[in-house]
Protein backbone atom coordinates (compact mmCIF):
# COMPACT_ATOMS: atom_id res chain seq x y z
CA UNK A 1 0.00 0.00 0.00
CA UNK A 2 1.32 3.75 -1.20
CA UNK A 3 0.55 6.59 0.36
CA UNK A 4 0.84 10.37 -0.31
CA UNK A 5 0.92 12.76 2.75
CA UNK A 6 -0.41 16.13 2.25
CA UNK A 7 0.54 18.90 5.02
CA UNK A 8 -0.92 22.25 5.18
CA UNK A 9 2.00 24.22 6.33
CA UNK A 10 -0.05 26.99 8.04
CA UNK A 11 -2.40 24.83 10.13
CA UNK A 12 0.55 22.75 10.99
CA UNK A 13 2.26 26.06 12.53
CA UNK A 14 -0.65 26.93 14.43
CA UNK A 15 -0.64 23.10 16.08
CA UNK A 16 2.83 23.70 17.16
CA UNK A 17 2.02 27.41 18.31
CA UNK A 18 -1.02 26.96 19.73
CA UNK A 19 -1.17 23.72 21.42
CA UNK A 20 2.60 22.75 21.79
CA UNK A 21 4.32 25.68 22.02
CA UNK A 22 6.19 26.08 19.27
CA UNK A 23 7.69 22.87 19.21
CA UNK A 24 10.64 22.18 16.16
CA UNK A 25 9.14 19.27 14.17
CA UNK A 26 11.72 17.11 12.38
CA UNK A 27 9.81 16.66 9.04
CA UNK A 28 11.22 13.09 8.01
CA UNK A 29 10.04 11.68 11.10
CA UNK A 30 6.88 13.19 10.91
CA UNK A 31 6.03 11.70 6.94
CA UNK A 32 7.52 8.35 8.91
CA UNK A 33 4.75 8.72 12.01
CA UNK A 34 2.63 9.77 9.58
CA UNK A 35 2.58 6.92 7.25
CA UNK A 36 2.59 4.35 9.64
CA UNK A 37 4.26 1.73 7.80
CA UNK A 38 2.79 2.47 4.21
CA UNK A 39 5.18 2.93 1.53
CA UNK A 40 5.46 7.04 0.99
CA UNK A 41 5.24 8.20 -2.62
CA UNK A 42 5.95 11.64 -2.14
CA UNK A 43 5.05 13.83 1.33
CA UNK A 44 4.02 16.86 -0.12
CA UNK A 45 4.22 20.35 2.00
CA UNK A 46 1.85 23.77 1.28
CA UNK A 47 2.74 27.43 2.12
CA UNK A 48 3.33 30.60 0.84
CA UNK A 49 6.48 32.78 1.55
CA UNK A 50 5.80 35.60 3.60
CA UNK A 51 4.90 39.15 2.59
CA UNK A 52 7.58 41.78 1.29
CA UNK A 53 6.58 45.46 0.77
CA UNK A 54 8.36 47.55 -1.86
CA UNK A 55 11.22 48.33 -0.42
CA UNK A 56 11.28 44.95 2.43
CA UNK A 57 12.16 45.84 5.87
CA UNK A 58 14.87 44.23 7.15
CA UNK A 59 12.65 42.40 9.06
CA UNK A 60 10.82 41.59 6.52
CA UNK A 61 13.85 40.35 4.22
CA UNK A 62 15.05 38.15 7.48
CA UNK A 63 11.58 36.73 8.02
CA UNK A 64 11.82 35.59 4.05
CA UNK A 65 15.12 34.16 4.02
CA UNK A 66 14.58 32.44 7.02
CA UNK A 67 11.17 30.94 5.31
CA UNK A 68 13.05 30.45 2.27
CA UNK A 69 15.62 28.40 3.92
CA UNK A 70 13.51 26.02 5.33
CA UNK A 71 11.54 25.47 2.16
CA UNK A 72 14.98 24.62 1.00
CA UNK A 73 15.54 21.82 3.69
CA UNK A 74 12.31 20.42 2.93
CA UNK A 75 12.71 19.83 -1.11
CA UNK A 76 16.12 18.33 0.11
CA UNK A 77 14.43 15.63 2.34
CA UNK A 78 13.58 12.11 0.76
CA UNK A 79 11.08 12.70 -1.19
CA UNK A 80 9.57 15.63 -0.46
CA UNK A 81 8.13 17.86 -2.54
CA UNK A 82 6.89 21.76 -1.37
CA UNK A 83 3.92 23.24 -3.28
CA UNK A 84 3.64 27.80 -3.23
CA UNK A 85 0.99 29.46 -2.47
CA UNK A 86 0.75 33.15 -2.76
CA UNK A 87 0.00 35.91 -0.03
CA UNK A 88 -3.01 38.53 -0.68
CA UNK A 89 -2.89 41.17 1.00
CA UNK A 90 -6.73 42.36 2.68
CA UNK A 91 -6.12 45.64 4.37
CA UNK A 92 -5.92 46.14 8.13
CA UNK A 93 -7.15 44.96 11.27
CA UNK A 94 -8.45 47.25 13.60
CA UNK A 95 -4.68 47.40 15.78
CA UNK A 96 -3.25 48.49 12.50
CA UNK A 97 -2.10 45.55 11.95
CA UNK A 98 -1.93 44.42 8.00
CA UNK A 99 -4.38 41.75 7.04
CA UNK A 100 -2.62 38.73 4.86
CA UNK A 101 -4.64 35.45 3.44
CA UNK A 102 -3.20 32.31 2.00
CA UNK A 103 -4.45 32.00 -1.91
CA UNK A 104 -4.12 28.74 -4.33
CA UNK A 105 -2.99 26.20 -0.73
CA UNK A 106 -6.31 24.57 -0.75
CA UNK A 107 -6.62 24.15 -4.37
CA UNK A 108 -3.10 23.19 -5.02
CA UNK A 109 -3.33 20.48 -2.53
CA UNK A 110 -6.74 19.04 -3.91
CA UNK A 111 -5.59 18.65 -7.46
CA UNK A 112 -2.42 16.88 -6.50
CA UNK A 113 -4.66 14.49 -4.27
CA UNK A 114 -7.24 13.81 -6.74
CA UNK A 115 -4.46 13.32 -9.50
CA UNK A 116 -2.50 10.44 -7.60
CA UNK A 117 -6.04 9.05 -6.45
CA UNK A 118 -7.46 9.06 -9.98
CA UNK A 119 -4.49 7.71 -11.55
CA UNK A 120 -3.77 5.18 -8.94
CA UNK A 121 -0.97 6.21 -8.06
CA UNK A 122 -1.37 5.72 -3.84
CA UNK A 123 -4.44 3.61 -2.14
CA UNK A 124 -4.25 6.18 0.78
CA UNK A 125 -3.91 9.42 1.28
CA UNK A 126 -2.67 10.61 4.84
CA UNK A 127 -3.79 14.77 5.10
CA UNK A 128 -3.13 17.46 8.11
CA UNK A 129 -5.06 19.66 7.28
CA UNK A 130 -7.98 21.20 9.28
CA UNK A 131 -10.58 23.61 6.94
CA UNK A 132 -13.22 22.46 4.40
CA UNK A 133 -11.92 23.93 1.43
CA UNK A 134 -9.98 19.79 1.20
CA UNK A 135 -13.55 18.23 1.05
CA UNK A 136 -14.58 17.89 -2.66
CA UNK A 137 -11.15 16.51 -3.00
CA UNK A 138 -11.69 13.83 -0.56
CA UNK A 139 -14.87 12.86 -1.74
CA UNK A 140 -13.63 12.24 -5.42
CA UNK A 141 -10.44 10.48 -4.07
CA UNK A 142 -13.06 8.55 -1.90
CA UNK A 143 -14.59 7.46 -5.04
CA UNK A 144 -11.49 5.55 -6.82
CA UNK A 145 -11.15 4.07 -3.92
CA UNK A 146 -8.58 5.56 -2.03
CA UNK A 147 -8.76 6.04 2.30
CA UNK A 148 -8.23 9.21 3.97
CA UNK A 149 -6.99 9.17 7.09
CA UNK A 150 -6.54 12.71 8.75
CA UNK A 151 -4.07 13.99 11.44
CA UNK A 152 -5.59 17.33 12.88
CA UNK A 153 -5.50 19.97 16.48
CA UNK A 154 -6.84 18.14 19.78
CA UNK A 155 -8.87 21.15 20.01
CA UNK A 156 -11.98 21.18 18.42
CA UNK A 157 -11.95 24.47 17.20
CA UNK A 158 -9.02 24.30 15.24
CA UNK A 159 -10.22 21.72 12.57
CA UNK A 160 -13.64 21.73 10.87
CA UNK A 161 -15.85 19.31 11.83
CA UNK A 162 -17.43 18.34 8.07
CA UNK A 163 -13.49 17.50 7.22
CA UNK A 164 -13.66 15.36 10.58
CA UNK A 165 -16.96 13.83 9.28
CA UNK A 166 -15.40 13.25 5.55
CA UNK A 167 -12.49 10.77 6.00
CA UNK A 168 -12.21 7.61 7.15
CA UNK A 169 -9.76 7.62 10.03
CA UNK A 170 -9.05 10.22 12.17
CA UNK A 171 -6.02 11.14 14.33
CA UNK A 172 -5.38 13.79 16.88
CA UNK A 173 -1.90 15.54 16.94
CA UNK A 174 -1.71 14.85 20.73
CA UNK A 175 1.70 15.18 22.78
CA UNK A 176 2.58 11.30 22.24
CA UNK A 177 2.53 11.96 18.61
CA UNK A 178 4.47 15.12 19.35
CA UNK A 179 7.23 13.17 21.32
CA UNK A 180 7.89 10.80 18.55
CA UNK A 181 8.30 13.62 15.21
CA UNK A 182 10.20 16.71 17.27
CA UNK A 183 13.31 17.65 16.97
CA UNK A 184 15.81 16.24 19.39
CA UNK A 185 18.37 18.88 20.61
Amino acid sequence: MRCAIFIDGAYLEHIAKQEFSLVQIDFAKLSIAMAGGKEILRTYYYDCLPYQSNPPTKEEKERFSKKQKFFTYLERLPRYAVRYGRLAYRGIDNRGKPIFEQKGIDTLLCVDMVNLGATHQISSVILLAGDSDCIPGIKIVKEHGVDVLLYHAQDKRNYHWQLWQECDERFPIDQGFIDRVKKLP
